[in-house]
């Protein structure tokens, strides 16, 4: 068998299938590639009942097929045709059947504003997490303000809208236009520079940013954080009138009051001076309806108090008649009271003389006497009674005195030093110390000899 120039063995090299090579193909690329970020021109955009959009994107050297599914196109805010430069995020994928890749966007924007959308979005999530968006700080407009100065370009259709609504509903309101321009590099200066300014002189009630619709290259002048921050320090209520009712801005977002077109922020803070003058009129028929009807109830209820109020002679004359009545009446009844009073005094007094206590203390005073000479005889009584039963107590105590025995000549032995009472010889021994109580005084003597009377 031969072998090839290379010397490998081609038996032994895998040989891939087709199917097998394009599901290696199609992982590699969507492994590797998963979302990217890619540009171009739009070429053979079409867009089929499925409602899904199947186009080319190409640059000057080379091309790639493209699909953007119908959900998502939907959501897109420009119409995509042939020849349109976009940007867009989309994924690599690969159409196995064929062997083609192609790119499937998830979103899509015409090419120039990506980087526009992007540093909006940022700057609103700043301003919004440092609170400038937040309703509390918004500045209510005053109802009939006295001046309204415009900060718009002179020259532009957002102006002449404003004012013709503006003397439409109020011809004599002043207006004031604030000339800045709106678009371009020295635009957010200008505007920053016109609101500071109104503020220092204090002198208007509402200022009103307008301008005409546009890209968004067109009001970057009102994405500016600078004029965001200006608008949010100013003491006086902003309007934010700029572009179109789908368009918005920064300035939409920190304003006091957003209008989706200068001539509805006219409508806004422009009061209507024929409504004021028919609430006005209607305000003044109810007050004078109400001040007639409450002038007429309070006729009424004067009338009603004069019909009951009598002469003030008359009352007078009454009064004195009244107060000589009750005179009279209160001299008789305090002649009646005394007299009563009296009566009862001289009852009560007699009451008191019959059960007088001097009678009660004579007689107490014989009661205590004759009981005072009882309790002295039965105290006396009493007295022998306890002396007696004392001398027959001494009596039989002296009798029963073993010491008055002693004194009839007896003696008592005791034995040393226990003190025990001898009975009998038996209870001492030989040289044993005594003690001999006598009537007068007491003995130690020894035992010298002792006999029983046994022996």
């Amino acid at each position: 068998m031969a072998k090839n120039s290379s010397g490998s063995n081609p038996s032994r090299q895998h040989v891939y299938e087709v199917t097998e090579l394009n599901k290696i193909i199609k992982r590699v690329l969507e492994e590797k590639l998963p979302f990217i970020w890619i540009s171009g021109e739009i070429y053979n955009f079409r867009t089929p009942s499925s409602g899904h959009c199947y186009f080319t994107l190409k640059d000057p050297q080379s091309q790639i097929s493209a699909v953007m599914f119908r959900a998502q196109a939907s959501a897109l805010k420009f119409r995509p045709e042939d020849g349109l430069s976009v940007v867009g995020l989309g994924r690599i994928s690969v159409y196995e059947p064929r062997g083609t890749y192609q790119i499937i966007f998830e979103y899509l924007e015409p090419k120039g504003i990506g980087g526009l959308q992007i540093a909006f979005e940022k700057l609103k999530q700043k301003l919004f997490d440092q609170g400038l968006f937040d309703q509390q700080y918004k500045l209510p407009l005053p109802v009939i303000p006295k001046k309204i100065s415009i900060v718009t370009s002179p020259t532009g259709a957002a102006i002449r809208d404003f004012i013709k609504v503006a003397q439409r509903r109020f011809p004599n309101l002043p207006l004031e236009v604030v000339p800045v321009n709106v678009q371009g590099d020295r635009a957010p200066g200008e505007i920053v520079n016109a609101i500071r300014w109104l503020n220092k002189l204090g002198s208007t009630d509402v200022i009103v940013l307008a301008r005409g619709g546009g890209s968004i290259e067109d009001l970057s002048a009102f994405n500016d954080e600078q004029v965001a921050r200006t608008i949010f320090a100013s003491d006086i209520p902003i309007v934010s009138a700029i572009g179109h009712e789908t368009d918005f801005t920064i300035a939409d977002f920190v304003a006091d009051l957003r209008a989706p077109t200068p001539s509805a922020a006219a409508e806004l803070s422009v009061p209507s001076k024929n409504e004021l003058k028919n609430q006005l009129a209607k305000t003044k028929q109810k007050l004078y309806i109400n001040i007639k009807n409450y002038l007429n109830n309070i006729y009424n209820i004067i009338n009603g108090f004069t019909s009951r109020i009598s002469h003030p002679r008359r009352r007078l004359q009454d009064m004195r008649m009244r107060v000589d009545d009750y005179s009279i009446r209160l001299l008789s009844s305090m002649d009646k009271t005394l007299t009563r009073g009296n009566e009862r005094l001289a009852f009560q007094h007699h009451m008191l003389m019959h059960v007088s206590p001097i009678k009660r203390v004579a007689s107490c005073r014989d009661q205590v006497n004759t009981l005072k000479g009882a309790s002295i005889r039965q105290i006396h009584r009493l007295l022998a009674e306890g002396q007696t039963t004392v001398y027959k107590n001494v009596s039989m105590l002296e009798a029963l005195n073993p010491m008055a025995i002693l004194q009839r000549g007896y003696s008592i032995t005791r034995t040393l030093p226990d003190r025990s009472v001898v009975r009998g010889a038996s209870q001492v021994s030989i040289d044993q110390r005594l003690e001999i109580l006598l009537g007068r005084g007491r003995l130690t003597v020894t035992v010298a000899d002792h006999k029983n009377e046994a022996d």
